[in-house]
């Protein structure tokens, strides 16, 4: 539509035609307001009007202007120059232009105007050619079940896009097809001029549980001209849904419901139905489930399977044979919304549930579990650790039980299969990798004679008392130092045990005196742990072998003498190059010297560098120097011993 003007009446018109503004001062164009109606037939154009000037001059003609002549939309109107006709082209339609505003005026033939412009209105007159449309669908309305007669449902309205001042624009309603027909035809009301839908039937047809179909369709019809015969008509669907109330309780199928569990078991061991005429999309359908009497020990629980409706019984906590054989429940059932007012729940909302419990065999029961026992390490082998105990549970049954070894990551356990005697079969070392924090953990099987057979599991838990049985090891064993070090401190020793406290620290560090030379090596305590060694004098560059001695606290104490290896190197310019140190220095007496001559004579190399299974090796030449008149010969049999510079007896 090119524009919309406000829409006028007959009666606007005309008084319009009676008021029309007239010139108060003298003028000689006349105009009166065109009416036209809309819809016209051809043939086009056709003469609508006429334009009047009494006192025009000779040669002067009419010129029309404005929207509908030479302003879009153009070429509607058009007037004769000469006698001042006023003409309409083609149709026109008064939804799309209810009115235009147009001007005449008088102009010499050079186009000069000489009276005007004038204003010319042209009406055009509503016709009754637009239906009623509904624009606000789909129309869906709600009330609840029971409702009183004449309640309200929902509103429904029609748009007509004729002259709303106009009986072609005045709309009337009514029900032209309502579905289903039952339980009444008339199961609803439109108000003819509002739109309004209300109930018409009493309370009592209008339950939901009764209904064919809770969901009704009405046909709705808007006529326009008030609804006459000779009016256009408009439809639409309004569904209605009759909602829900909770006006029936849920009620159980039947009164006892029986159930069967083995001992020992868990889940749902019974599926219970009720019926309820509610909706079941609503909370007056579904169901919520209660054990009101029966289960002290929480060992049952009730859940509402949402699909079904049904209360799911569960075992939650294993139930004993020897205990109670039988279980009695009460249950009720209510829904999750509040029941109306004048229903109630009845006897029929409870049930009771009876449970047998099966006797099946259950495994033997050690106690106490864990078994804990206390036995100091290295006790002897065959020592009795303890006699366990397990009883088994079917009470009701006379069955024998015997014993086994489940787990024994050491393999140091024996079992009498008869009376559960433990005792070892090996040393237990608290310092084994398969004991934890001074524990060693093992599991025993109990197995009865049923059939079949059921079998328990108990846990022995052996704390280890220590004892001292480990001698304690230094770190580190190799050390360097420059041979021309004015610090002559040389290492740190620290020292270790795998023992616990009392048979540990504090340690005890010495220089095994019998092989090395006094005034030259110094050890000093730091604290319980650790030991400082120094030198006394620089030395040459070689590597020696320094025994040190560490013992223990403990009750008897343990000793260890480990060979500490200090390499004497050259220090120049930043560097250090303990690769050139020199063979291993000597300092003892020249008998020493031909004494070990004349022993080289019998030695094969086999013997000279003795390896044995022990940790710590004696060096035999760690401190001695060459004399530097060495014979070739003699020098042989030093540089086959002392191959790698150390020589071990």
């Amino acid at each position: 539509r090119v524009g919309v003007h406000k829409p006028r009446g007959k009666d606007d018109i005309f008084k319009f035609a009676r008021t029309s503004p007239v010139p108060r001062q003298k003028r000689s164009i006349v105009v009166s307001p065109i009416l036209i109606p809309e819809n016209q037939r051809q043939p086009f154009p056709r003469d609508v009007g006429k334009v009047v000037d009494s006192d025009r001059p000779e040669g002067s003609k009419f010129r029309l202007t404005g929207k509908g002549v030479d302003q879009e939309p153009k070429g509607i109107f058009r007037i004769n120059e000469n006698t001042g006709s006023v003409s309409v082209t083609r149709s026109l339609d008064r939804e799309m232009i209810a009115a235009y505003q147009l001007f005449v005026e008088t102009i010499d033939v050079n186009g000069k105007t000489l009276e005007g412009p004038v204003p010319l209105e042209v009406i055009v007159i509503d016709q009754n050619d637009n239906r009623p449309i509904f624009r606000e669908g789909p129309y869906v309305g709600h009330v609840m079940e029971g409702s009183p007669t004449g309640t309200t449902v929902m509103r429904i309205t029609a748009f007509d896009a004729d002259d709303p001042a106009t009986d072609n624009a005045l709309l009337r309603y009514n029900i032209r097809q309502q579905t289903p027909d039952r339980p009444s035809p008339n199961m609803f009301y439109i108000d003819p001029e509002k739109g309004d839908i209300v109930t018409v039937v009493s309370p009592a047809l209008l339950d939901r549980e009764t209904l064919e179909n809770p969901k009704y369709e009405l046909i709705i019809e808007a006529q326009d001209m008030a609804g006459l015969d000779v009016g256009l008509t408009g439809t639409a669907t309004a569904t209605i849904m009759i909602d829900d109330k909770n006006d029936h309780s849920p009620k159980f199928t039947k009164k006892e419901f029986q159930a069967t569990v083995e001992e020992g078991a868990v889940g749902v061991i019974v599926n219970l139905t009720v019926e309820d005429k509610d909706d079941p999309a609503t909370g007056a359908w579904r169901a919520a489930y209660t054990i009101i009497n029966g289960n002290p020990g929480q060992s049952f629980e009730i859940h509402t399977n949402p699909q079904s409706n049904e209360g799911m019984l569960s075992v939650v906590k294993p139930l004993d044979y020897e205990i109670s054989a039988f279980h009695t429940l009460l249950i009720k059932v209510e829904n999750e919304d509040p029941l109306v007012p004048e229903v109630s729940y009845g006897p029929s909302s409870t049930a009771t549930v009876h449970i047998t419990v099966l006797d099946v065999n259950e495994g033997p029961v050690f106690y106490p579990d864990p078994m804990m026992v206390t036995k100091q390490e290295n006790i002897s082998v065959g020592s009795v650790l303890l006699t366990v105990n397990a009883t088994d549970p079917d009470s009701l049954q006379h069955q024998t039980i015997r014993y086994s070894i489940y787990k024994d990551p050491a393999g140091w356990l024996n079992i009498n299969p008869i009376n559960g005697t433990v005792d070892t079969m090996a040393v237990l070392d608290r310092e084994s990798p398969f004991v934890h924090n001074s524990v060693y953990t093992a599991l025993f099987l109990a197995i009865d004679s049923g059939n079949p057979p059921a079998t328990g599991t108990g846990t022995l838990l052996i704390t280890l008392e220590d004892v001292n049985d480990n001698a304690p090891f230094i770190y580190p064993t190799v050390a360097e130092v420059c041979d021309d070090a004015k610090n002559l401190s040389v290492v740190i020793l620290g020292a270790s045990d795998k023992d616990l406290h009392p048979n540990t620290d504090p340690f005890k560090f010495e220089i095994h005196k019998q092989t090395v030379p006094d005034k030259v090596w110094k050890i000093s305590k730091i604290n319980n742990t650790h030991a400082l060694v120094s030198l006394l004098q620089n030395l040459n560059k070689a590597n020696y072998h320094l025994p040190i001695m560490v013992t223990d606290s403990g009750k008897p104490p343990m000793t260890n003498i480990t060979d500490l290896r200090v390499q004497v190197c050259s220090c120049k310019n930043s560097k250090v190059d303990c690769n050139a140190a020199g063979a291993p220095h000597f300092s003892t007496t020249a008998v020493l010297l031909l004494s070990l001559f004349s022993l080289a004579r019998k030695l094969t190399k086999a013997q000279c560098v003795h390896s044995t299974k022990t940790t710590s090796p004696e060096p035999l030449f760690s401190h001695m120097s060459f004399p530097k008149n060495l014979s070739k010969r003699k020098h042989s049999f030093f540089s086959f011993c002392l191959y790698n510079r150390e020589c071990y007896l």
